[in-house]
C-alpha cells in the first residue's frame, strides 16, 4: 500500500456567494479572526503529515500562494518583532506547494481531475476549504487511519437533521450493523435528495481521501445538468 503525501485543495471557485468581498480578494483568503480561511485548511492536512500540497486555481488567486511563500521584504521589516517574524516564517515554510489552473469552473470533480499529472499514482487527500473541522483528531488524519486499514478511498460524513437533507449530497450504508469502529461501508451516493427519498441523514462534508482510481472514473463521467 502506498503512503498518502498529498493533499488537494481546490481553489479556483468564483466566490459569488460573497460578493462584493471577492471582487478581487479569493474567498480563500477572507480571514477568520487572524488567518485566511484557506491555512486552517493546510493547517489541518499538515497536521495530518501532509504537507505537499496541490492547489487548484484560476486568473486572480495568486495571492494563496504567494501567502504560503517566503517574502524577504517582509521578514526584514519584521526584524526586531521576533514574535511576528517566527509567525511569517512559519507559515512560509509550512509546506511544498504545487500549483494547477482549472480554466473553466466545471465542478469539483473536475477540478479533482486536473490534479492527475501532479499526483500520480498514488493516493491523495482532498480537503475543500468551504468546510473548516477542527477536532482534537484533525479529520484529515481520521480520514488516513480509516484508509491504512482497509485500503479504500474514504469520504467524512457527519449526521445531519433529516429536516435539513435535502441541502446534502447524502450516502446510503451498506451493513450498517457492521461498522468497524467509526467507519462504514458506502452502497451510494445521492446529491440533495427529497426527504421523502434520502437514504440516511449522513450528509458528506469537505474532506476525502482517494486512491488513483478515481481518475479513471472521473474521465468517464459526463458533465450533469449543470455542465459540471
Amino acid at each position: 500500500m502506498k503512503a498518502v503525501r498529498k493533499a488537494v485543495i481546490p481553489a479556483a471557485g468564483l466566490g459569488t456567494r460573497f460578493l462584493p468581498a471577492t471582487k478581487t480578494i479569493p474567498k480563500e483568503m477572507l480571514p477568520i479572526i487572524d488567518k485566511p480561511t484557506i491555512q486552517y485548511v493546510v493547517e489541518e492536512a499538515v497536521d495530518s503529515s501532509l504537507n505537499e500540497i496541490v492547489f487548484v486555481t484560476r486568473k486572480g488567486k495568486n495571492s494563496i500562494e504567494d501567502h504560503f511563500d517566503t517574502d524577504l521584504e517582509l521578514e526584514r521589516a519584521l526584524q526586531g518583532k521576533e514574535t511576528l517574524l517566527k509567525t511569517v516564517r512559519a507559515v512560509s515554510r509550512m509546506i511544498s506547494i504545487t500549483s494547477v489552473r482549472q480554466k473553466e469552473p466545471l465542478g469539483l470533480g473536475h477540478a479533482v481531475l486536473v490534479t492527475k499529472h501532479a499526483i500520480g499514482d498514488e493516493p491523495f487527500g482532498v480537503c475543500l476549504g468551504d468546510d473548516i473541522i477542527l477536532g482534537e483528531t484533525p479529520c484529515m488524519r481520521q480520514l488516513l487511519d480509516v484508509y491504512e486499514s482497509t485500503g479504500c478511498s474514504v469520504v467524512a460524513v457527519m449526521e445531519v437533521p433529516w429536516e435539513t437533507v435535502s441541502r446534502y449530497g447524502l450516502v446510503s450504508i451498506r451493513n450498517e450493523g457492521a461498522s468497524s469502529g467509526n467507519y462504514f461501508e458506502i452502497e451510494d451516493m445521492v446529491e440533495k435528495p427529497a426527504q421523502s427519498e434520502a437514504p440516511s441523514n449522513l450528509a458528506i462534508i469537505g474532506r476525502y481521501l482517494l486512491t488513483p482510481g478515481i481518475f479513471e472514473a472521473l474521465e468517464a463521467t459526463t458533465a450533469g445538468a449543470l455542465g459540471e
